[in-house]
This record gives structure tokens, C-alpha cells and sequence, in this order.
């Protein structure tokens, strides 16, 4: 069992839930059940996910979870695209978003293929 509130990935991803929390404040009120909602479940799911799988007694359950967390991470960067082409996000947020999304999957690999020896 690894203590998550020490990796580096999960502080990323706590920081990447925060910015995804902050720019959804400005969706439109008619988007609160619909991407609004799904961004940031998606987003909390990377960090919990990481969380989850710290928890686990083996390195195996360890990257089942943290393959569920690249998943997510993914499933954020499609929903910024969303966000973006209906105008809820400018250009200057998907730049910013989208620096900390690549960052964080590629330490997510690293992680992964340093369990995984």
C-alpha cells in the first residue's frame, strides 16, 4: 500500500480538479446536470481513482486503477474539446487545461511502467 497524498500524480490531478471546478463555474446555468456535472465527475474520478488504487495490496490492482484513471483523464480532455467548441472555454483555458492533462498522463505512464517492472 502506497500513500497517495504523496505522489505526485495525485497532487496534479487534485490541482487539475480545482482548475476544472473554477472554469465550470462560468458554464451556463442550463449545463449544471449536463457537461458541467460530467466534467467534474470525470476529472474527480482521475485523482480518486489514484487514491483507490494506493489502497490495494497488490501492484496489479495498483495499474488496473491507474489505467481507470488515464481513462478519465481522457474522458476530461474530450469534454474540454466539448466546452471549448460550444464557447464556454476560450483558447487561453484549453492551452492551461490541456498543459496540466499532458503532464499528468505522462507521469501516469512513467508510474505505470515503473509498477509494472
Amino acid at each position: 500500500m502506497r500513500n497517495f497524498k504523496e505522489l505526485e500524480i495525485w497532487n496534479i490531478a487534485r490541482g487539475l480538479n480545482k482548475m476544472i471546478y473554477v472554469l465550470s463555474r462560468e458554464f451556463p446555468r442550463e449545463e449544471i446536470y449536463g457537461l458541467t456535472s460530467q466534467v467534474r465527475r470525470a476529472v474527480v474520478s482521475v485523482s480518486s481513482n489514484i487514491a483507490e488504487g494506493c489502497g490495494r495490496r497488490t501492484n496489479k490492482e495498483l495499474i488496473y486503477f491507474l489505467h481507470n484513471a488515464m481513462g478519465s483523464l481522457k474522458e476530461v480532455e474530450s469534454q474540454i474539446f466539448l466546452s471549448l467548441d460550444l464557447d464556454y472555454l476560450t483558447e487561453s483555458d484549453l492551452i492551461l487545461i490541456f498543459e496540466e492533462i499532458d503532464k499528468l498522463g505522462k507521469k501516469l505512464n512513467l508510474f505505470i511502467q515503473s509498477i509494472g517492472k
